[in-house]
């Protein structure tokens, strides 16, 4: 398998999740403005949407989108997914709530939004984590341990503390129990990104 991703990009989920699950896998770096690969490469060669993240299966299917790829390792490593039996429901549900309105709140922050946009858009965005973080059931989303759904959201808190964004306890918490994992401090290191979380890495 192959990961491309960008430092700070949802991808960042993708990339814990493979090193969570202890998978074999390569990784290359994209810029998202010249859609050039670390390599060198055209990155719309690899996918004509020309953005992160994107996983090159073993056998040369490209996946591409968070929910689809992050289910998809899920359902391989299943110590990342949710049991019971609507576990994967639940998982799906959580994913696309944190895609389809967590994630699409932050666009004013990073795309040239003006400052009432950008108020705006914290007080959306801090509703959206306060209802999250009601459903939370246990350290993380869905238990004692994280799943993929933690992964992601792992990367829109980290966003959260960028934008200045008012997160809960609850979800500053699972912020530092994510930062001490070797998972994703691997994950963060690899992109550049450690420093971000020095003061969680010092916490934990």
């Amino acid at each position: 398998m192959k990961l491309y991703y960008s430092p700070l990009a949802c991808s960042l989920a993708d990339h814990i999740a493979l090193l969570e699950a202890g998978a074999t896998f390569e990784r290359e770096s994209v810029d998202l403005k010249t859609k050039r690969t670390a390599s060198g490469a055209d990155f719309n060669d690899v996918t004509p949407k020309g953005y992160v993240p994107a996983l090159v299966l073993d056998d040369g299917e490209v996946l591409t989108e968070n929910i689809a790829i992050l289910d998809w390792l899920a359902t391989k490593y299943p110590t990342l997914g949710v049991s019971g039996e609507l576990g994967r429901t639940r998982l799906l549900e959580a994913l696309a709530f944190i895609s389809t309105e967590v994630h699409r709140a932050f666009k004013p922050m990073w795309h040239t939004g003006n400052d009432i946009q950008k108020a705006q858009a914290r007080e959306t965005i801090s509703r959206l984590l306060d209802n999250l973080a009601e459903s939370r059931d246990g350290d993380f989303l869905f238990g004692a341990t994280p799943s993929v759904a933690d992964f992601y959201l792992f990367v829109m808190l980290l966003w959260a503390e960028r934008f200045d964004v008012r997160t809960p306890e609850a979800f500053v918490a699972l912020r530092r129990r994510m930062v001490s994992r070797p998972a994703a401090q691997a994950a963060l290191r690899e992109e550049g990104l450690l420093k971000l979380v020095e003061t969680d890495v010092s916490y934990a």
